[in-house]
């Protein structure tokens, strides 16, 4: 429920990033690759996971590396992605380093 004058902000659609190479692996830093509320069983190996792709696909992170490896041709069309790089906040920027 929103108060008066004020309105629900819409969440960002989770867009993917860049497609690892094959061998590389996945950068998922997004907290909305982990589900808090339940484990579903991953769409490669069948194991409970609460890790989503960016298409809310059950799957272990490992998996989807894995997977990226051994289908590298299917791999470009972007089953699983990277999220995509936020910009720097400052042009002094040390990337991930504080």
């Amino acid at each position: 429920m929103t108060s008066r004058g004020r309105t629900k902000k819409e969440k960002q659609p989770f867009e993917p990033g860049l497609i690892p190479a094959p061998g590389h692996l996945l950068v998922w830093r997004d907290s909305r690759h982990f589900d808090h509320w339940q484990d579903l069983p991953c769409t490669l190996c069948g194991q409970p996971t609460p890790m989503r792709s960016h298409s809310e696909e059950p799957v272990h992170k490992t998996c989807a590396e894995d997977w990226l490896t051994a289908n590298p041709v299917e791999a470009r069309l972007g089953r699983f992605a990277s999220d995509l790089v936020p910009k720097p906040k400052s042009t002094k920027g040390q990337g991930d380093h504080a």
